[in-house]
């Protein structure tokens, strides 16, 4: 299995490499669109477009999955949230944020800030080819990347539903996604310190992921836990979500987006690779479902489908760091620890009253960092150690908390970010939205 993994990435490896060369030798697209490789071009550009719009169905899943894990009475404002963080995203990431996250650091820089611009200065001529994107376009990759850079405030969406000053959550997530995400990812991803020590993340379980769980759990110590959560004898009162069908779809939705969010990161239409990297996406999480019901159904003593659902998220997020480059056995051993990881997570959070309504810090921030540890566990490329991964996975959830403590705690001195106790009782959806999600089924429906 290790000399097929190895073989694997060399062929792949091989393949990039020939189609660069090969665009290199052409002076105009109309001439490499001429010649044989053009088609093998066009399947690799077609494979990462088609990533890029199942990444897009993962918000669709984050929506679903957080109002169904939430009460009725504040759908509207989740769902008003995620199609926010949506449009910001991909608009911020285009004036600032792909330039910050791939600036060309000189090789052995060690760069550590980024600065950003808009992402076509560079590139004037739409059909200019350069090395760097010779399995595909440049636009193919922004749009690619810019599905990935909105997750990481999904995730701090879910975790501090049902409390927080619509408004505030709207300026956090910009500077969020806009300017931390895209200079941390670059760290990794656009050449930086971390990728000169041979730190791994093939696909984001620390730079994606545990990023966006640390910058959650900053924002929800900031803001506290939801009225009535806790009693004042220390006991925790569940809040029940009020759709367990949305919950499901969601993850259905998360797991089918998950095949583009792996293996789109391929970068490449190689079949060997795309099918390896769907096979061990699967098996984690398939893993990860049955451990956290078999945990669940032990320490609470019945199977909890929320448990569950989260234990599916929990183990494509734990192999999501290195889908590419373990066993497919070691896949499934990823997937069985994040399941268990995940129930107890959640309920260690609970305990010492940090309230997140879906799981979201569980299952992103503390499965992220576990399967980012796996890659230097379990991988077949000698180059991967523990203590690279170690560090590489500490500083991502560092950086994430300590920005969002600072920046959310400076918008919570400007202009509060909760809600106020009457509006948060009546629902975000009649205090910030004045509409209802289900007006005709509605207790509050006049």
């Amino acid at each position: 299995m290790k000399n097929l993994l190895r073989n694997v990435s060399v062929l792949a490896l091989a393949g990039v490499a020939a189609a660069t060369a090969f665009a290199a030798d052409y002076e105009s697209y109309e001439a490499f669109a001429e010649t044989e490789g053009y088609a093998l071009f066009t399947a690799n550009n077609l494979w990462l477009l088609i990533s890029a719009a199942l990444v897009f169905t993962m918000h669709l899943g984050f929506s679903t999955l957080e109002v169904g894990l939430t009460q009725q009475k504040n759908t509207v404002n989740i769902l008003f949230k995620n199609v926010f963080i949506l449009a910001a995203g991909v608009l911020t990431y285009a004036f600032w944020g792909f330039n910050a996250m791939y600036p060309g650091f000189a090789e052995d820089s060690a760069g550590i800030f980024a600065a950003g611009s808009w992402f076509g200065a560079d590139n004037a001529d739409v059909s200019l080819m350069t090395d760097a994107y010779a399995a595909y376009t440049w636009w193919t990759d922004f749009i690619f990347q810019a599905m990935f850079a909105a997750t990481a405030a999904t995730i701090v969406s879910g975790a501090v539903a049902e409390r927080i000053k619509l408004s505030s959550f709207m300026i956090f997530a910009v500077i969020l996604v806009g300017f931390a995400y895209p200079l941390a990812g670059s760290w990794k991803w656009g050449g930086g310190w971390l990728d000169g020590m041979g730190f791994y993340d093939f696909a984001g379980s620390s730079i994606v992921h545990a990023f966006g769980g640390f910058a959650a759990l900053a924002c929800v110590l900031i803001l506290g836990p939801r009225k009535g959560k806790y009693t004042k004898d220390g006991k925790i009162k569940p809040i029940l979500g009020h759709s367990m069908p949305l919950a499901t779809i969601g993850v259905f939705l998360l797991f089918l987006g998950w095949f583009g969010f792996n293996g789109g990161s391929v970068l490449s239409a190689d079949p060997l690779l795309v099918s390896y990297v769907f096979v061990t996406t699967a098996l984690a999480a398939c893993a990860g479902a049955i451990a956290s019901m078999a945990t669940s159904a032990i320490v609470l003593k019945k199977p909890d489908l929320s448990m569950a659902l989260n234990g599916i998220l929990a183990g494509l997020v734990g192999i999501t760091a290195g889908a590419d480059t373990v066993g497919v056995f070691s896949s499934v051993i990823i997937g069985l620890v994040a399941g268990v990881l995940v129930v107890f997570a959640i309920l260690f959070f609970d305990k010492i009253k940090v309230d997140d309504p879906v799981g979201a810090i569980s299952v992103h921030g503390i499965c992220g960092i576990w399967g980012t540890l796996a890659v230097g566990i379990f991988s077949t490329n000698a180059d991967h150690s523990f203590g690279t991964q170690l560090i590489g996975t500490l500083s991502y959830g560092a950086f994430a908390f300590i920005f969002s403590l600072v920046v959310f705690g400076a918008i919570k001195a400007v202009m509060g970010v909760r809600v106020s106790e009457e509006e948060e009782f009546e629902g975000l959806d009649i205090g910030e939205h004045g509409q209802e999600a289900y007006p005709d089924f509605s207790i509050t429906s006049r």
